[in-house]
């Protein structure tokens, strides 16, 4: 099967443009081919275009519409914040994040302790070329 990832009630989606960018949300119901209705503990619920949003491959197990309080003990169950940032792609995004906070100097340093590592290995490499000749 070529696809994994099913618009489906309960499906954990992120926003990928917008003024929610970023937040992962849960489509609780399906309007027409184009939107569904998302919702998430911390936004109101409202219909979003499937366009700006970016399927992940977590799913909890809810009922159509759920009640907010259903929504929140559901996620809490099943860990999807701490199983999203513990997904190659959560980790990326906070990397992202972190190196867009970083200020000038910050910067400095990360490219400092770059040179030195790319030396590090050029030099054990050097080494091993040595031995092996």
């Amino acid at each position: 099967m070529p696809f994994r990832r099913y618009v489906e009630i309960g499906r954990v989606a992120m926003v990928n443009y917008g003024p929610s960018y970023g937040k992962l949300v849960v489509i609780v119901d399906v309007i027409d081919q184009n939107r569904a209705l998302v919702d998430s503990p911390d936004m109101v619920r409202g219909a979003m275009n499937f366009k700006r949003l970016s399927l992940t491959d977590l799913k909890i197990d809810i009922p159509r519409m759920p009640k907010k309080k259903q929504l929140s003990e559901a996620i809490e169950s099943a860990d999807i914040y701490k199983k999203w940032a513990n997904s190659s792609w959560g980790r990326k995004l906070i990397v992202q994040k972190k190196r867009a906070s970083l200020n000038d100097f910050d910067r400095f340093k990360v490219m400092v302790a770059r040179v030195k590592r790319g030396s590090l290995i050029k030099r054990e490499l050097a080494k091993l070329r040595k031995e092996k000749a």
